[in-house]
């Protein structure tokens, strides 16, 4: 249940209409109660005399009010169609998995809101303005904030064209989605290491648990379903994690020992949707700045500054994470492993990193040479052997493709120097690649590496 809650928030959250009509329910509620003090008398006469607030007779109250509801509105339509031009556009060049980043910015949606919310309240005072045949009635307060809030809109228009400008800027949308890959990073990543996964014998005999849902996996309530499994004195293993597509009918866990009302408590502790989300799902915010890479190097497209641009986030988001451990997703409780859930190991990380990206790079020395520069990086704050290794890995087969695909030498031999320099990284340190291609001959400390 805590799953689903969780996963209902979220989506809420990223709704695009929710803002609009908060501002609009505010707008009308805000109008009910401005009336109501001019209605009330409390509003001093010299105030009323003053500058300050509209003094104007009823006939021009309709007016100035007319003129501000129907400007509004007409400009709400304005920024409608040029948010939906610019989803055009981001879909079309990097990709419709983005549109998500421009549906829930709040930029949008609190300028939207804002055009909306003056309407009604513009609506909401307009109806209660009286002329003198009508017995005159003229909310002096609720016209001037309705004045008030026409230059609120005056100025949300201008700050709506400048932040679409910077939203359909290719770098600017590179950004945002690597903040949320080094937000998935920060949420998931733990200062120590999780206990080990069980080893395989555990499950030899062990039940399976077949789900009749399908979707995919958005949210799971790890504590929840750990402590259900340990009150019934059973070990579960999931065989899916968040982001992964559920097939109805297919097996979902296994269980050891079986126990009455496993199913109903991993229906509970998990929660579906039709697509992935990236609060509990870390490779779907890398794949999602993958894919913008991938497209720049389309032969449409052939943008390969933008394909670096996406490597440099991406490795910047590797060097955030050398200091800290992914977790195992086991849990233990009372000194036995109660749940063990499938998570991403740092080679399935980098796999999703860098394979689509070098695969459609081929024939760009740019790209190939950039990415091993990358690689380089990473790994001269890299301190953990495997994770080492697993960067050695792509950068000898950045090599192995750029030695198939590249035609002039000149530029293969760029990207072989650039290999080089990872190795020394690698064995030496950044003293050595500073020395040039040839390592120290003084020892072989291996910097640091355990």
């Amino acid at each position: 249940m805590k799953a689903r809650l969780r996963n209902f928030l979220g989506i809420l959250g990223e709704t695009f209409w929710i803002v609009p009509g908060l501002m609009v329910l505010f707008g009308v509620f805000l109008a009910v109660g401005l009336v109501s003090l001019d209605r009330s008398g409390l509003v001093p006469t010299a105030l009323l005399d003053s500058p300050w607030l509209y003094n104007g007779g009823g006939t021009g109250a309709r007016t100035l009010l007319g003129a501000v509801a129907s400007s509004t509105i007409g400009v709400a339509g304005t920024v409608f169609s040029i948010t939906i031009a610019a989803l055009s556009l981001a879909a079309g060049q990097m990709g419709p998995r983005l549109l998500r980043n421009f549906t829930k910015d709040r930029g949008n949606q609190i300028t939207l809101g804002t055009y909306l919310g003056t309407f009604s309240y513009a609506l909401m005072v307009l109806r209660t303005v009286r002329t003198q045949s009508e017995g005159e009635f003229v909310p002096h307060v609720s016209l001037s904030v309705g004045i008030l809030l026409a230059f609120v809109c005056v100025a949300t228009l201008v700050f709506f064209v400048n932040h679409m400008a910077g939203r359909i800027n290719v770098d600017t949308v590179i950004e945002l989605v690597s903040r949320d890959v080094s937000a998935a990073l920060a949420r998931l990543g733990n200062d120590q290491a999780d206990p080990a996964p069980p080893a395989p014998d555990m499950w030899r005999g062990a039940e399976p648990v077949v789900d009749a849902r399908r979707g995919y996996l958005q949210q799971l309530d790890h504590e929840g379903l750990a402590t259900w499994a340990a009150e019934h004195e059973t070990s579960i293993r999931l065989l899916a994690r968040p982001g992964d597509y559920l097939f109805p009918g297919a097996p979902i866990a296994l269980v050891s020992p079986r126990v009455e009302g496993v199913g109903e408590a991993i229906r509970d502790a998990t929660a579906l949707g039709p697509q992935r989300i990236s609060s509990a799902d870390l490779e779907f915010a890398v794949r999602q700045l993958v894919e913008v890479a991938v497209r720049a190097l389309s032969p449409g497209i052939n943008d390969p500054h933008t394909a670096m641009s996406v490597l440099e986030r991406l490795g910047a988001a590797l060097c955030e994470l050398a200091p800290r451990y992914l977790p195992s997703g086991v849990s233990v409780k009372d000194g036995r492993p109660v749940l063990v859930v499938p998570r991403v190991d740092y080679d399935g990380l980098t796999d999703t990193m860098f394979h689509m990206i070098r695969q459609n790079a081929a024939g760009s020395a740019a790209v190939l040479i950039r990415m091993v520069e990358v690689l380089t990086a990473v790994v001269s704050c890299e301190h953990q052997v495997s994770r080492v290794d697993a960067l050695q890995r792509h950068a000898d087969l950045v090599l192995g493709d750029g030695e198939r695909s590249i035609a002039t030498a000149a530029d293969l031999d760029d990207l072989r120097a650039r290999h080089r320099r990872f190795g020394i990284m690698r064995q030496h340190g950044p003293a050595a690649v500073i020395g040039g291609d040839r390592p120290p001959s003084h020892g072989d400390a291996r910097f640091g590496l355990t």
